[in-house]
């Protein structure tokens, strides 16, 4: 990621620096990356909610993650993340969040960039209320639910909420929920404007969604 940053960025003979010198700039700083455990590969148990999204707004999926603020008061953040483009649409952070206010920032986004057809996510109370579910009948957007217990079965979420605990959420210490907002906010626009995935041919979410056309084939991962 570093070598990807530095490749975008840098001009004169730094262009022509390879990612082996790079690395070794990296480990003489002391730099380290979050330590990767061993992943178990599982086959899920109904492949209905596997598929895959082939344009923007096709399958947004949604996630909860939960952390607090120096008092040790619990923050719970409710992330929305477009599928295709990788974008992060929402990262919605508070003490609480009810199914209401899962609605009220659904409604913010589809004003924006229209309703998608399906929604993905697990089978929580704030995700099977009927405040969402009559609301999706209202926007004619398919709720797919995965299996109790399988966060395999939401990859796109969990490598999001993986990147977002590594990079902000183990590293920002937030003293109240306004701060949490402006910082996760501020850090939602830099992954989406700045951040390039090797999925998007080394572009930015941003750059992608606005490039794309229905020839658009990136190789999703």
């Amino acid at each position: 990621m570093a070598y990807r940053l530095l490749r975008r960025e840098a001009c004169g003979p730094w262009r022509a620096v390879n990612h082996k010198r790079i690395q070794r700039l990296w480990r003489e700083e002391g730099l380290r990356r979050p330590v990767r455990s061993r992943k178990r590969r599982r086959v899920a148990a109904d492949t209905t909610v596997r598929f895959r999204a082939q344009r923007p707004n096709h399958v947004w999926a949604l996630d909860f993650q939960f952390d607090e603020t120096t008092d040790g008061r619990r923050l719970k953040s409710l992330h929305i993340v477009d599928e295709y483009t990788r974008e992060a649409l929402a990262m919605r952070i508070g003490r609480t969040c009810t199914s209401d206010e899962v609605v009220e920032v659904l409604t913010a986004l589809i004003a924006v960039r229209g309703a998608p057809e399906h929604l993905r996510m697990d089978n929580g109370p704030e995700m099977i209320a009927w405040a969402l579910r009559d609301y999706c009948r209202m926007t004619g957007t398919r709720t797919s639910f995965i299996e109790p217990g399988a966060p395999w079965e939401n990859p796109f979420i969990e490598s999001f909420n993986g990147r977002a605990r590594d990079e902000l959420f183990n590293v920002e210490e937030f003293g109240t929920v306004l701060e949490a907002q402006v910082i996760v906010e501020a850090w939602r626009i830099e992954y989406n404007t700045y951040r390039p995935h090797s999925s998007l041919g080394d572009r930015t979410p941003a750059e992608f969604a606005a490039s794309w056309t229905p020839n658009t084939q990136p190789a999703l991962s």
